[in-house]
């Protein structure tokens, strides 16, 4: 009887050490994934503000209705559709990019297109 007890104290703390492992990579993972988060934002939000320099001056309100309205216009909805239907190529998805084949990558250098743009962010 005595081998059993100890056998089972054994396992129970086993088990415990197992525990507290499984806590520990945990904490790991959240914390490599709040990192990845925190770089995604920075990495994109730099990708806005070097397109259009101004949006740096927007107040926090003003760069949430610039994001909304830009973000839920139709044309935007569309090129999203378009973009997430593109498979990442290998090359710049393991650089942590995003890179469209060249004949995905499509312009917007007409003045009727843009107007349209504002005309939609602006309802």
């Amino acid at each position: 009887m005595i081998k059993t007890e100890q056998k089972i104290l054994t396992i129970d703390e086993q088990i415990a050490q197992l525990q507290n492992q499984r806590k520990i990579f945990v904490q790991k993972k959240k914390e490599e994934d709040r990192r990845e988060r925190t770089r995604r934002l920075c990495t994109r939000g730099g990708a806005v503000e070097k397109l259009h320099p101004e949006i740096a001056e927007f107040t926090d309100e003003q760069f949430d209705i610039f994001v909304k309205k830009v973000i839920l216009s139709d044309q935007t909805k569309r090129i999203i559709a378009e973009i997430a239907a593109v498979k990442p190529e290998p090359s710049a998805e393991s650089q942590g990019g995003f890179a469209l084949p060249e004949s995905q990558v499509k312009t917007n250098s007409e003045p009727a297109e843009a107007e349209n743009v504002s005309e939609q962010a602006n309802p």
